[in-house]
């Protein structure tokens, strides 16, 4: 049998990775089975575990497939923060276009969805949780150079320090993300994100 070119093989582990966003979703992924996400994939079993150890390793991959895009894209609107461009308006713009990609991209909306809601984070999981959290703390990293930057420009109101400002943003994120996620957009709340995140990065500009 031939060997498959790195494109087939890149395609099937495509296809594992977007199966099993969609079990995840449907199912929960406690109550997921690799042989569901193989059927729902259309390969073998054996074409799993060639890409993936175990589901926990699934997961993370799932998580990858839309935290790494996302940092990368923090990061080149970071480099235009080191020039003229103002760095609190780079982090909100950061903020804004995290919520704009949940309500434009099914695949991100349904990522955070297994994420916040679909997945008990126990036994296996409970160590890939502390990965998720490793991993997710490069944006908070990056919106510590953001606020720093601020800083070093005389922006940021009298007493503020970018390491608590970076750490608050990032937790304030996180909880607009998961109401996002788990409310329905005609919810008043979800109607007020947009100004709340305006509100946030002026409550920390001089």
């Amino acid at each position: 049998m031939a060997r498959k070119t790195k494109a087939e093989t890149e395609q099937t582990r495509r296809l594992i990775i977007d199966a099993a966003r969609s079990v995840f979703a449907e199912r929960g992924v406690s109550h997921t089975s690799l042989e569901q996400i193989a059927e729902a994939a259309g390969v073998s079993r054996g074409a799993i575990y060639w890409h993936f150890a175990n589901k926990a390793e699934i997961f993370l991959a799932l998580r990858d497939d839309i935290a790494m895009p996302i940092i990368e894209r923090f990061d080149a609107q970071l480099r235009d923060s080191s020039g003229s461009k103002d760095p609190l308006v780079v982090i909100e713009e950061f903020l804004r276009m995290h919520i704009d990609l949940l309500k434009t991209d099914p695949a991100i909306r349904q990522t955070f969805e297994v994420m916040f809601f679909k997945c008990e984070y126990t036994g296996e999981f409970g160590a890939t949780l502390q990965q998720i959290v490793c991993k997710t703390h490069q944006i908070e990293e990056r919106l510590l150079e953001a606020y720093t930057a601020a800083a070093e420009k005389g922006l940021l109101r009298a007493g503020l320090k970018p390491a608590s400002l970076a750490r608050d943003t990032y937790a304030f994120l996180l909880g607009v993300v998961r109401l996002c996620v788990g409310s329905d957009e005609n919810n008043p709340l979800s109607q007020s994100i947009p100004g709340m995140l305006g509100e946030h990065i002026a409550l920390r500009r001089r």
